[in-house]
């Protein structure tokens, strides 16, 4: 019989914290140790914890040392890794339960956390003074937009067919500029999604065609999609703006030189991650963004999706932030594994409940 795990104390604890069975094997993980894992409670519950966790430290022996002198051991700056992601430094604790000494809870605190505690709280200061900025500029930026748009519109009368296709793009293109402008002036406070039954092949497909007329024009892009998945529930505008941040994030990091990104949609009915409220949702619909550029920065790779962290000279660090936002507004889930040559942002969205499926 395992420990069971602690309810709302548990699922709120920042840090990554795992439980261990007598046989050293993961009996309860918390929703930070499922991101630290980059893995599902599911497929790591019943898991030997040595084979999920590289620590720079005789873990066994400090398992068995805990349960004998039944005290907490505390391990500081020791390398961690999981699979095949850079090691963290780390320390690491672990302590028997006061009801079964045989059971084991282990706490693995990365080093930087408490540095990027304090940066989130500059990062909130800081979104508020772009969001200021945004909004004295907006008016100056959408004056422009809208005389290409009119000039685009007047072009597409006197065009054939196959030419009037680029004017409606550019018209329909600064529309969506327009609308991107006035999400980024309301940064921190994003409409809620208006959900609904959306094909998410076809918001893909837009995606993919808009990025191979413009910032991807260099680029290769490979479809691999799993034709029977079911409908996402999401709001499908701001998906579209998902897939064409993370395809120009993919096409930037190629460079002139350009590359091939993988567009790949697959069915995982394992993967389920903990709500805010604490309900456990099922996200099966997962998409992946795979690109074989140099790789995200070491120095960034943790951070990515936090506001104004940018690899790029002159990137303003808001794109991925928006993306992990909206997902996040979505109760979906955003991922990234780099590594040079391989880098892919996957994202994992919930089917339509079963008591809309009728509407």
């Amino acid at each position: 019989m395992t420990h069971p795990a602690p309810g709302i104390i548990w699922s709120s604890l920042p840090i990554p914290a795992v439980l261990i069975a007598p046989d050293n094997r993961i009996s309860h993980v918390n929703p930070a140790a499922e991101t630290f894992f980059n893995a599902s409670a599911r497929s790591l519950t019943g898991a030997l914890a040595l084979d999920r966790l590289a620590i720079d430290a005789p873990l066994a022996e400090a398992f068995a040392r805990v349960r004998d002198n039944q005290a907490a051991l505390f391990v500081n700056d020791v390398d961690v890794s999981v699979g095949d992601r850079p090691t963290v430094q780390c320390n690491v604790q672990i302590a028997p339960m006061s009801d079964q000494p045989d059971v084991l809870l282990m706490l693995i605190s990365p080093r930087d956390i408490a540095d990027r505690l304090g940066r989130a709280m500059n990062v909130k200061s800081a979104a508020k003074s772009a969001i200021g900025m945004a909004e004295m500029l907006a008016h100056e930026i959408k004056n422009p937009l809208a005389g290409i748009s009119g000039a685009a519109q007047l072009l597409s009368m006197g065009l054939t067919a196959e030419d009037r296709e680029l004017t409606d793009l550019i018209v329909e293109e600064t529309r969506r500029i327009v609308k991107l402008l006035e999400q980024v002036e309301q940064f921190g406070n994003l409409r809620p999604p208006e959900r609904r039954a959306v094909n998410i092949h076809d918001v893909l497909d837009r995606a993919r065609k808009s990025a191979l007329v413009g910032f991807a024009a260099q680029m290769q892009i490979v479809e691999d999609y799993d034709p029977s998945l079911p409908s996402a529930w999401a709001d499908g505008d701001q998906l579209l703006q998902v897939f064409l941040n993370l395809l120009k994030n993919a096409a930037q990091a190629a460079g002139n030189k350009g590359g091939t990104i993988r567009i790949h949609t697959f069915y995982d009915q394992s993967l389920r991650v903990r709500h805010r409220d604490g309900r456990r949702l099922a996200l099966p619909l997962q998409v992946e963004i795979i690109d074989d550029g140099p790789g995200l920065p070491p120095e960034i790779a943790a951070d990515v999706f936090e506001p104004f962290v940018s690899g790029r000279e002159n990137g303003t660090g808001l794109g991925l932030a928006l993306v992990s936002k909206i997902i996040t507004d979505h109760d979906g889930w955003i991922a990234v594994d780099s590594v040079p040559g391989r880098t892919v942002f996957r994202v994992s969205l919930p089917v339509v409940p079963r008591n809309m499926e009728a509407e």
